[in-house]
């Protein structure tokens, strides 16, 4: 029997065409761009010199860590920010989860408007969303205080959530429930066995993004906080004076590596979700 001549034929798979020059010459800047800041704070917290910023720095050393970690106040401010990034990153968790379980395929009339309003916070500048906030709690006659910002911070963090929770439930195949249901599975063996592990890597990474978000926050921080004084604002308020101002870079650098590690899990997870779904 003769073979098929345009099934044997070899296939030719054409590879994408490699980025021009200038297109990658423009990318590097644009990386340069972005991370030459956060090199020169790590520069500047090994400085010998303890009062001005001097390029390239007069001399290198690693004594302002020693200092950085031996002020109380540090520790204090690390712990504040550390306690309201995991209750706003645990409220956000549920409320966004609720809130994108309810948008993500009913339909009803103000869907799109409601929709519209869960994304708002994190769109708005953080400086109406603060001065909102401070006006709120004055006429609620509600003191400042730890909760204040944690409430603070949810605002803008359930966006974070909602959104991977929504576009993860977006995809997911509704067959999926309605045959757990066809064998017999109640509401909450869905939920725990296909609901769940669908949406564990989507909530995972909204949770880190959030974390991340409240963590270095400070614009909504300096309306809601009162007395209480998180790391970013700590670390604001050391800039304004000439002493030891490596401390504040020392510092600096330990929230970089805290909201970087947190982004970067992120990313691996929903990066390493997108390739399994394109398989």
């Amino acid at each position: 029997m003769p073979s098929n001549p345009i099934s044997s034929a070899p296939v030719r798979v054409s590879k994408a065409p490699g980025a021009s020059l200038g297109l990658k010459i423009s990318t590097w800047a644009v990386v340069a761009f972005l991370h030459i800041p956060l090199a020169l704070i790590i520069l500047y917290a090994f400085s010998a010199e303890d009062k001005t910023y001097v390029f390239p720095p007069p001399g290198l050393t690693t004594k302002w860590f020693a200092v950085a970690l031996g002020r109380e106040e540090v520790w204090a401010a690390l712990l504040l920010s550390v306690k309201v990034a995991l209750w706003a990153t645990g409220i956000a968790m549920v409320l966004g989860t609720l809130a994108a379980a309810a948008l993500a395929r009913t339909q009803f009339f103000g869907r799109e408007a409601i929709n519209v309003l869960l994304i708002l916070p994190i769109a708005l500048p953080g400086i109406l969303t603060g001065i909102a906030l401070r006006s709120g709690y004055h006429t609620l006659e509600i003191p400042f205080s730890f909760w204040t910002i944690v409430i603070g911070h949810a605002t803008f963090c359930v966006v974070v959530v909602y959104n991977n929770a929504v576009a993860r439930l977006r995809r997911m195949s509704p067959t999926l429930i309605e045959a757990s249901m066809d064998l017999g599975a109640n509401l909450f063996q869905t939920l725990r066995y296909i609901i769940l592990p669908q949406l564990g890597s989507a909530l995972l990474a909204g949770g880190l993004l959030a974390f991340a978000l409240s963590f270095d926050e400070v614009i909504v921080t300096t309306f809601t906080a009162g007395q209480q004084t998180t790391l970013p604002i700590w670390m604001l308020q050391e800039l304004v004076r000439p002493r030891q101002r490596p401390v504040t870079n020392v510092v600096a650098v330990f929230v970089i590596a805290l909201t970087a590690i947190p982004i970067l899990l992120a990313y691996w997870l929903t990066r390493a979700d997108e390739d399994s779904q394109t398989r």
